[in-house]
């Protein structure tokens, strides 16, 4: 199996809403590895790696983000997988 990485950054309203610990949830759930955090900006940026179907599933979910979100743009790249194990909160 060969792994995906995506790289995203979610703007709009994305602080303060649990973005970060349901993110962290639902890849936990997924068996995603990666990242996420919160960014000066008022963005929040995270890295997804895995399975190419669950860090698709990843990236449809910082679209939306938790039910008090509201992302306005989401920037999505694509990269190397790293090998990464385990997802945390920063």
């Amino acid at each position: 199996m060969s792994a995906a990485r995506r790289r995203v950054i979610a703007r709009g309203r994305v602080q303060g809403v649990f973005f970060r610990d349901s993110t962290r949830r639902r890849a936990d759930s997924l068996g995603v590895a990666g990242w996420v955090t919160n960014r000066g900006d008022g963005a929040v940026e995270a890295v997804f790696e895995g399975d190419p179907d669950a860090v698709e599933s990843m990236v449809r979910y910082a679209r939306e983000g938790p039910g008090n979100a509201s992302v306005s743009d989401l920037e999505v790249t694509e990269e190397d997988p790293e090998g990464l194990t385990g997802f945390r909160v920063t």
